[in-house]
């Protein structure tokens, strides 16, 4: 196991080094070897900036080069980068969590009353082909350029994600343990706590990892159209600049964001369904 595991590591470090090398002086190297009309478009820094210029948009960005001090830079700067991912991951967040719960209660509701699945069924099928994206200028107008829309946007994305999936969850339980269940005197509730949800728990946590993406892309999405603060907008500004090294920081950054919720999903999928195989700890 252990040889496994460093073998992984070696290969992972490996790629990575052999990415960054080429990001870096892969542009030179192929204006040197190759013909003017055949250098890859993509190794040009003007388009994708170099490892060593990011290197130093971030500590700029991130207030540690400037001259007049960390604190005093992160206070004369409204929309530095420390305080543009607080506000990004804060409203990624909130979307992420009531567009899950949301989701989540209306799967377990429609899931377990045929009446209401059929009642709802073409009026979510309605909503759920409609481009979220396209809803964004819409929810902006609703709520503003604030904080809300943006919330707002991504219980948009993440709501369908979750229901669909928490809906053919409990759709798929085994008719046998809550006929069982009833024949023992359980109640509906009791039968939906200790029956249905851990059923349907392997589905939840199936839509939540991408819902969790799913998430940023609509607080992202959001920013770019409107907004006062965020990585999204930090986007735009360098974009206006065509300073592809700004921008690269803020992709990262949402990237490493990104990273970190997933594997918060995970801890918790990995804590809440270790009775299940896949999920129990290694001997």
């Amino acid at each position: 196991m252990s040889n496994s595991r460093t073998a992984i590591l070696f290969w992972q470090l490996a790629i990575l080094a052999a990415v960054l090398v080429i990001w870096q002086w892969g542009f030179e190297w192929s204006k040197a070897l190759l013909p003017k009309g055949y250098v890859p478009k993509i190794l040009d820094p003007y388009f994708v900036a170099k490892p060593s210029l990011i290197w130093q948009s971030f500590l700029r960005l991130g207030c540690f080069a400037d001259a007049s001090g960390f604190a005093a830079c992160i206070k004369g700067n409204d929309n530095n980068l420390w305080l543009a991912t607080l506000v990004t991951l804060k409203n990624t967040w909130w979307g992420f969590l009531f567009g899950s719960a949301s989701g989540i209660a209306a799967g377990l509701i429609l899931g377990r009353s045929d009446f209401l699945a059929r009642v709802f069924g073409p009026y979510i099928v309605a909503l759920n082909s409609i481009p979220r994206i396209a809803l964004v200028p819409l929810v902006i107008l609703i709520f503003g350029l604030g904080d809300l829309s943006k919330i707002a946007t991504a219980w948009l994305v993440v709501f369908f994600v979750v229901f669909f999936n928490t809906f053919e969850g409990t759709r798929a339980v085994d008719r046998d343990q809550i006929a069982a269940a009833r024949l023992l005197g359980a109640s509906e509730f009791t039968v939906l706590r200790t029956v249905v949800i851990p059923s349907a728990l392997a589905w939840v946590f199936a839509s939540l990892l991408p819902a969790v993406s799913f998430a940023l892309i609509g607080v992202i999405v959001g920013e770019f159209i409107g907004a006062e603060r965020g990585l999204g907008k930090l986007i735009i500004e360098a974009e206006a600049r065509a300073n592809a090294s700004e921008m690269m920081v803020a992709i990262f950054v949402m990237m490493f964001v990104g990273i970190l919720l997933a594997i918060a999903v995970r801890s918790l999928q990995s804590y809440l369904l270790r009775w299940q195989p896949q999920f129990e700890p290694s001997v």
